[in-house]
């Protein structure tokens, strides 16, 4: 259902500098100032996949579905697909966690408990990745926890990071699923078959990036939308209602895409032949 964090979850994404209601420190807002779009473009980040923190929150058809033991028909484990992180499996078995020296993937290591109707989901061993592509990272220390319903034809996730690198407290979401009993399933952007080849031109070794106060387009979230700067850039007292009583305070910039639809709409024919001119 992506009407739910809509820019989020879909292409082109948020924007750069937007950090509103991420539970992050001073660190991360660093690294995420830092990041430059053209990352994305570079041979070894092409196809890397979303990791677990992330994929169940990109596009996705998913499907899931059991493991059975054939001898004894209990659940082994379940099998999470159709996201852009590709197979991902939930461990049933009461089987432990492997050590910290354990290799950390894209998916991590996922074991799932009953609690009544609720399946609990905990994974460790995840490689550090993005919360939110604009910058905005985890590092190879966070855990995520998930909790799955079933409501009728409603399945609801709701997801829990914890990072001690990089949030101050815990990153609470959630998606929602309706059952499609005709949908074709098929792996989102032909997930194993990616191949890298050169997209933008770049110097060799070439690393897009920002020096620290050099990101030039850090301003345009808050000029974009009217919000004021400080509260763009995140931190855990910009989740909560009381933020608001602050924000009464700041200067309240008049949003530039009001500015551009009201020029819009009331443009005349002359104004608009001179634009075009």
């Amino acid at each position: 259902m992506y009407h739910e964090d809509l820019l989020e979850r879909q292409d082109p994404g948020v924007l750069v500098g937007d950090y509103l209601g991420i539970p992050i420190n001073d660190a991360a807002r660093y690294r995420a100032d830092a990041w430059d779009a053209d990352i994305v473009s570079e041979l070894e980040h092409q196809c890397i996949p979303h990791a677990a923190p992330y994929a169940m929150r990109g596009p996705n058809l998913l499907k899931i579905s059991a493991l059975d033991d054939p001898i004894t028909g209990r659940t082994v484990a379940f099998v999470m697909d159709g996201t852009y992180l590709g197979p991902r499996t939930i461990w049933m078995d009461n089987r432990p966690h492997p050590g910290v020296f354990a290799a950390h993937t894209w998916a991590g290591f996922s074991t799932g408990v009953w609690q009544g109707d609720t399946l609990r989901i905990d994974t460790s061993h995840i490689k550090a990745s993005y919360l939110r592509r604009n910058g905005v990272a985890f590092s190879d220390q966070a855990k995520l926890t998930e909790f799955v319903d079933l409501h009728d034809k409603y399945l609801t996730l709701t997801s829990v990071v914890e990072d001690p690198v990089y949030l101050t407290e815990p990153l609470v979401r959630s998606e929602s699923w309706v059952w499609n009993a005709y949908q074709g399933f098929a792996r989102i952007a032909g997930y194993g078959e990616c191949l890298p080849q050169p997209e933008l031109p770049m110097a060799h070794g070439a690393i897009p990036h920002h020096l620290p106060g050099t990101n030039t387009v850090l301003q345009q979230f808050s000029e974009s939308y009217g919000i004021p700067f400080e509260a763009t850039r995140g931190g855990a007292e910009t989740i909560y209602p009381e933020y608001q009583k602050k924000l009464k305070q700041m200067t309240i910039p008049r949003p530039a895409t009001f500015e551009r639809k009201f020029a819009r709409e009331h443009e005349t024919p002359d104004t608009a032949s001179r634009q075009k001119k």
